[in-house]
């Protein structure tokens, strides 16, 4: 993105009163354009459209005059870092139109503010670190970890595709937060060329000669001696063995009630002496925290809104490298930038051949996009001339494996013209065909596609994909979910309006920790927390009207 030359001190001080006076005139306005994403394209919301596109070029020049660090840095964001090294830091906010980013509560503040001090004081080669690591090493059964260790660390191990990795690393730096624990990162096979660092003054990667190599890390599963679940399964009095230097937690799909044992109070009482905990996680396992007595009190304070913990959470921790960021910029400034609206439609087909269009997918897109009235209908067979054309224009962004819905779509814009004359363009970044998480250019691409999704006005994601999940979570979206099609038939209805922007955990436990009994219905137990529009037993946090109590276990 070309930035302006930097305005004298006369010249910016008067081109903020200027602007400043404009947006508070205009904010009264678009605070209407959340009807944009519910309602049909009527003339008045076209109008409310374009106020608030015009709020949102006066805020980008604004922020753009000042090089748009201070100006548009968000206050979830700790200072003390290079600018230039991670444009995304302060850029995104230029990117962002809407007004659907959450505020942070000043405890969550705080606690961020707290914890980055800790990592700094812990973060790998520091004293406390050493000493740590030394400890690790004498792989001792018996000896009890000692108080004069000042840190401790969860380690987050990748595995499975990026849109799992981003959700459950939240959710294991939501974990350390809540433990007062320090994060550090298992590099995967991309991670430091995905995102930049997000504490100032030191690294969340492992050192490269941590005594676990990533071969140790891609080995280890819910049988591995030292993970948490086996300890359980081989009759391990937890409450009277001594603790050990590491354990392993297995939180991944297919984890057992013995694994599921990590969320209850009980079990983190003994896990809380253990100074390192290796995890390996797939899933957003945040509506399971809420279901923890421990935990509760914190959580309520530091997330007044229930529904926007992935989102804030992301806002801190995410932060595209430069060569992603480019991506996305580069592709927004030049196909999604004059668009009046911007709708994403994010196709992930689980069955079948990826690289073949499925009708009953196309069918179910277009019937959901019709019946919720999300993009512009079209007259069928019917010549309309240019001069009848409204000055507004909708992109339409697809991602999907396959290009064959994007053609499809562009096409059926192409032959027809739309009811209202809107002029429509259809979009496509990339087509890989299939997933290739080993794939380093592929992983920069997938995460550019999530930015990009992100940064739409409304949003269309397909069920059960964590891809969609994560879109909606750093944009701020509530999107239509379309329904997993079963038998190769698209369903009816095609799709729903989700409840909250938050993730979908597919895997919570169901078993009461008292009782030590499964079948138990957690969604019943804890207000906030709701079952999936898409997954039918997972769960995910919810806003409620009114304030609840949260039933202990």
């Amino acid at each position: 993105m070309n930035m302006p030359n930097k305005a004298t001190p006369d010249a910016v001080t008067g081109g903020f009163n200027l602007m400043k006076f404009m947006c508070v005139f205009l904010i009264s306005v678009i605070g209407f354009s959340g009807f944009l994403v519910r309602d049909p394209l009527s003339n008045e919301l076209w109008t409310v459209v374009q106020v608030r596109n015009l709020y949102f070029k006066l805020k980008k020049a604004m922020l753009e005059e000042s090089d748009g660090i201070e100006v548009g840095k968000d206050k979830l964001l700790p200072t003390g870092f290079d600018d230039k090294s991670c444009l995304s830091r302060y850029q995104s906010l230029l990117y962002h139109r809407g007004s659907t980013r959450r505020t942070p509560s000043p405890h969550l503040i705080s606690k961020l503010r707290s914890y980055e001090a800790r990592h700094k004081r812990c973060s790998p080669y520091t004293d406390s670190y050493n000493k740590t690591v030394n400890y690790l090493l004498q792989q001792s059964e018996g000896e009890v970890y000692s108080s004069t260790f000042n840190c401790k660390y969860v380690v987050w191990i990748s595995m499975n595709g990026l849109g799992n990795q981003m959700l459950s690393m939240a959710s294991t730096f939501l974990y350390a937060l809540l433990t007062d624990r320090v994060l550090l990162l298992d590099r995967g096979v991309d991670i430091p060329d995905l995102f930049c660092e997000p504490f100032p003054e030191a690294s969340w990667f492992l050192p490269s000669d941590f005594p676990f190599t990533s071969d140790d890390f891609n080995s280890f599963n819910q049988r591995s001696d030292k993970s948490y679940g086996n300890l359980l399964r081989s009759n391990v009095n937890t409450t009277t063995s001594a603790p050990r230097p590491y354990m392993h937690l297995y939180l991944a799909y297919d984890y057992d009630d013995a694994d599921k044992r990590f969320f209850c109070d009980e079990d983190q009482t003994y896990l809380h002496n253990i100074p390192w905990l290796l995890m390996k996680s797939d899933g957003y396992y945040v509506p399971s925290l809420f279901s923890m007595p421990s935990f509760q009190q914190d959580l309520q304070t530091f997330f007044p809104e229930k529904d926007a913990i992935f989102h804030l959470l992301s806002r801190y921790l995410f932060h595209p490298t430069n060569s992603v960021w480019g991506l996305v910029t580069r592709y927004y400034d030049a196909y999604l930038s004059k668009a009046d609206v911007i709708t994403g439609i994010q196709v992930r087909v689980f069955d079948g051949e990826p690289g073949n269009p499925f009708k009953h997918v196309m069918d179910q897109i277009l019937n959901c996009t019709k019946r919720e009235n999300i993009l512009p209908q079209i007259k069928e067979n019917h010549y309309q001339s240019t001069s009848n054309l409204k000055n507004i224009t909708v992109a339409v962004l697809m991602t999907s494996l396959s290009s064959g819905y994007y053609e499809q779509m562009r096409e059926m814009y192409l032959q027809n013209p739309t009811t209202a004359g809107e002029a429509v363009g259809v979009f496509q970044p990339s087509h890989e065909e299939f997933q290739q998480t080993e794939k380093h250019s592929h992983n920069q691409k997938a995460l550019a596609e999530i930015y990009l999704l992100s940064l739409t006005d409304k949003l269309v994601t397909s069920g059960w994909s964590t891809f969609g999940y994560v879109a909606q979570g750093i944009g701020g979206l509530k999107p239509w979910i379309l329904y997993r099609p079963e038998n190769r038939v698209a369903p009816e209805p095609p799709c729903e309006r989700a409840k909250s922007m938050e993730p979908c955990y597919h895997g919570p436990p169901a078993n009461d920790c008292k009782l030590r009994i499964g079948g138990v219905e957690k969604g019943a137990l804890v207000p906030h927390v709701s079952h999936c529009e898409d997954v039918s037993w997972g769960l995910k946090l919810v806003q409620q009207n009114q304030p609840h109590s949260i039933v202990n276990q």
